[in-house]
Formats: C-alpha cells, structure tokens, sequence
C-alpha cells in the first residue's frame, strides 16, 4: 500500500464519523483491505452521518486527505458533469504534491466519491467545527490550484469554492487573498496581501509580515512533510506578490 493507503488506513481521527466518515464507509473498504476494519476496531464510533466524533485534537494526515478528497468531488460536480480531462489533471496535481503512487490510489477514491451525494454544507461544518483555520485555509489553496489545472477556473467552480470557504467559516479578506494566486485581477498582488492599492510603504510591510506569517509552511506541519511543501507554494505566491508592489512602487 503507498502512502495515500497508509494515510487513509490509520489516524484518522474526527473524520472518521459524521458526513465525511459517511462518503468514505463504502470507498475505503473497497480499495483498501482492512482499512474499514481497523476503523471499527480503533474505537471510533463508525461511519455515522450526520455527526461528529466530538474529537479535539489537531487533524491527522488521513483525515485532511479525506477532507481534500471530498471537497475535490464536490467541486469536480459543481457544473453537473465530470471529465476524463478533470480527473487526468487532479491526477497530475496529486503526482506534482504527492508522487505517482500516491495519486493513482487517489484517484481510484475520488471516482467513487463522485458517485455519491455530497451535502456540502454538513462536511464543510464537520472541518470547520474540528480542524484549525491554517489547515482549512491550505484546502482552500488545494482546491484553487485543482481548479486551475486546465488554464482558467470554471465560474462553476470558483462559485462552489466560494460556497465552500464560507461553509468553512473563512473570512472574505482571505478567501480573496487566496482566490487572487489562481484568478487573473489587475489588483491581484494586493489582493493577496490584503490590502488596498491605497495602502502606504508602511502598511505593505507591515501586511506583508502578517501574510507571511498566515501562509507559513510551519503553519501545517502537523499535517506531515508533504502537505508542508505543497503548503510553501502560497507562501511563495505572498513573497512574489511582495515583491511584484516593491517593484512597481520602486522600493529597494
């Protein structure tokens, strides 16, 4: 099994119940022997949907996979139909961030996830009530950058990532931010930051620090390596933003 199988076969956490535990019941059972059993067996409380565990501790790297992969769909279904081309590209995003084992067990669960309903709102409420605000924002960026793979973000899909940020409680200045790194905007450097075009020499250091300190690759690193260096290209799209208005406003 690679390393998507073992992230998903244990610690996983609050997201082993309600709607989340719920999607993943039938598709872990199906693609990894034993990985359901030792589900029940670790004293969870089941594939129960409609509830939680109560869990309150940080997110294990399972259930942020199973987390992204259900967002994913959701976003996949968003305009009523699913491509081949749309799964070749989240197979490539995968490969790029996780390597090629790694995304071929990913894409073989994200097929049948796509088989099922998704309540959006009721999965967006179980990460918002159990993972931390740095983690959801990397979802965010994940879903973006998926969006993005063919060229452009359908509005179909910027309209349900949209949906989703809010459903996950994060606040417009950083869903604008992040929406900025993937949507083409004249404003986009400052949008990033988050300010204005306004704002003085002062207040851009000033938010650049904060930014930086937001996106910071540290930030997840509870998730595991992986997730820490995908994790560093958002950082890295707030340096450039940085210096893109140093540039334009001639700052040394």
């Amino acid at each position: 099994m690679a390393k998507f199988g073992k992230w998903i076969g244990g610690g996983l956490g609050w997201a082993v119940g309600g709607p989340i535990g719920a999607i993943f019941g039938f598709v872990v059972g199906s693609i990894f022997d034993g990985s359901a059993e030792q589900m029940q067996q670790s004293g969870s409380p089941g594939f129960t949907a409609g509830r939680t565990t109560g869990y309150s501790g940080r997110t294990t790297t399972g259930g942020y996979v199973m987390s992204l992969l259900v967002l994913v769909a959701a976003v996949m279904k968003a305009d009523g139909k699913v491509l081949k081309s749309e799964l070749d590209y989240v197979k490539r995003f995968m490969v790029q961030n996780f390597g090629e084992a790694s995304a071929t067990e990913s894409v073989k669960m994200l097929r049948d996830i796509l088989k099922q309903t998704i309540p959006v709102n009721e999965v967006c409420r179980q990460i918002q009530q159990n993972m931390n605000y740095s983690a959801r924002l990397q979802l965010l960026h994940f879903l973006y950058g998926i969006a993005q793979a063919d060229g452009q973000v359908d509005v179909a899909e910027k309209q349900m990532i949209a949906q989703i940020s809010r459903y996950m409680g994060i606040n417009d200045s950083d869903y604008q931010s992040i929406e900025a790194m993937f949507v083409p905007n004249t404003d986009a450097d400052y949008k990033i930051l988050e300010i204005e075009r306004s704002a003085s020499n002062d207040e851009l250091k000033k938010a650049y620090r904060r930014m930086a300190m937001k996106y910071h690759p540290d930030k997840v690193s509870h998730l595991g390596d992986d997730f820490q260096r995908a994790a560093n290209e958002k950082f890295q799209k707030v340096n450039q933003a940085y210096e893109n208005i140093k540039k334009e406003r001639k700052i040394a």
